[in-house]
């Protein structure tokens, strides 16, 4: 049983309201980590302009993050958004046999040769920060990547530290609904 207690969507009203219904239009269900910041509106906005943000984003493709997610989540044993964005991945014609051929190697991805790239970089730079180096910026940039890119990518995947421990630490059933 979760610790704390968040705001059921019968009683949500501004700013959760309108993201719980914008979840249930785009999604069908409401993630449980925007339920969790449902508790204080300030974040729960703040989260929902990082996510109109990532979902307009100009290079970064949905598929793209959608991977980067995936692997963070897994990396973290963030067990809900690794279900939550296995789902996407397979909407997006991922087997489980491609799933797990990229989780040995994010190389093995669907994802056109940049993006695999990018994905790469990202998962590389949270397992191993210091891994990273000038040739790694060169390479994405002759790619076609820009650095805002890049850093945007990279907080894609560290955004999930803070929901994987909130998640944990406030005992929120980590089951996913979607899928």
């Amino acid at each position: 049983m979760a610790l704390v207690t968040t705001v059921v969507p019968e009683k949500a009203e501004g700013i959760i309201k309108e993201g719980y219904e914008m979840f249930m239009k785009n999604v069908g269900a409401i993630p449980k980590p925007m339920q969790l910041m449902s508790i204080s509106p300030a974040l729960f906005e703040l989260q929902l302009k990082r996510i109109r943000y990532f979902g307009k984003h100009p290079k970064l493709s949905f598929a793209l993050l959608a991977h980067i997610r995936y692997l963070a989540a897994r990396s973290l044993e963030y067990e809900f958004c690794t279900d939550f964005n296995r789902h996407f991945l397979k909407k997006l014609g991922n087997d489980d046999d491609t799933i797990r051929a990229m989780e040995e190697d994010p190389s093995k991805s669907m994802l056109e040769a940049n993006e695999s790239a990018m994905l790469e970089f990202v998962i590389r730079a949270m397992k191993k920060p210091a891994s990273i180096t000038a040739e790694d910026i060169t390479r994405l940039k002759d790619m076609g990547w820009e650095e805002r890119d890049m850093v945007d990518a990279l907080a894609q995947g560290v955004g999930m530290i803070d929901h994987a421990i909130m998640m944990q630490a406030f005992q929120i059933d980590q089951s996913c609904m979607v899928g």
